[in-house]
């Protein structure tokens, strides 16, 4: 397990979120788009082993605003709960 990964959110409407991209700058627009619908903590960010960008936050989906919002209230729960084929 990788010692900078959070296996469980900070607070109840929280969400810890992990992007990997190839560059920073692409990590970096999607973080950035995910401050626009939520309030958000500073980013974190970690090379991985392939050369990629890891970054990391967390994000309060309590406090959505715009489209962010609306969809969470319109959201089904979800179907696929479990780790990717690459997490433990």
């Amino acid at each position: 397990m990788d010692p900078h990964e959070t296996q469980t959110p900070r607070a109840a409407g929280h969400a810890e979120v992990r992007i990997v991209a190839a560059s920073p700058q692409a990590a970096r627009a999607v973080a950035e788009i995910l401050r626009h619908c939520f309030d958000a903590t500073e980013q974190r960010s970690y090379p991985t082993p392939a050369g990629a960008t890891r970054l990391h936050l967390t994000v309060d989906t309590e406090a959505a605003v715009g489209p962010a919002r609306s969809r969470l209230a319109t959201s089904r729960p979800p179907t696929g709960t479990g780790a990717h084929a690459d997490e433990t």
